[in-house]
């Protein structure tokens, strides 16, 4: 407990004594003959609060669409023309892969029984690349989303609706 000068009790806490009020003096503690005038303490409790408030609704909507496209692109591809030609050559050992003016020349071998063992060219496989380049146009579908926002009045019931803003202040109701 606390005491003025003039030796009332004073509470420090609103809740003690009533929102720090004095408490009458005590008989006990006043000087005899004082002309001291007791002021009682008051003191104001500030409470700050907030509230959900909606501003106002936006509405996304998204449709697809398809449109109709020209695309142009160049293709290129490579293929093999094949051309065998007949041998009938003994040979001593077996021809390695080789390429002459830009074909590729695989031989063919097969082994004879002869009263000896003999190599002959039966074959040989010559394949000629041939590259070429064709522009192509073809129409093809894609699809196109289109999005459409929106705004709206707030909802008129009290309870926030998602995305509502949240404001904080000190309105009247929060400050007793």
């Amino acid at each position: 407990m606390i005491y003025s000068r003039s030796g009332a009790r004073v509470s420090p806490d609103p809740r003690i004594g009533g929102r720090g009020d004095t408490a009458p003096p005590s008989e006990d503690h006043e000087p005899a003959g004082s002309t001291e005038k007791v002021t009682p303490l008051v003191g104001e409790v500030l409470r700050v609060g907030k509230q959900t408030v909606e501003t106002g609704r936006i509405r996304v909507s998204v449709t697809t669409d398809t449109a109709e496209e020209v695309v142009r692109q160049t293709l290129r591809s490579r293929r093999a023309e094949v051309e065998r030609i007949t041998f009938g050559h003994e040979i001593r050992e077996v021809p390695q892969n080789r390429e002459e003016d830009g074909v590729l020349v695989i031989p063919v071998v097969e082994e004879v029984l002869v009263i000896e063992k003999r190599l002959v060219l039966k074959e040989e496989i010559r394949l000629r690349f041939v590259d070429s380049e064709e522009t192509v146009e073809q129409a093809v579908e894609r699809r196109v989303q289109h999005a459409t926002v929106e705004r709206m009045p707030p909802q008129e019931s009290g309870e926030p609706a998602p995305g509502a803003v949240e404001r904080t202040g000190n309105n009247e109701e929060n400050t007793q």
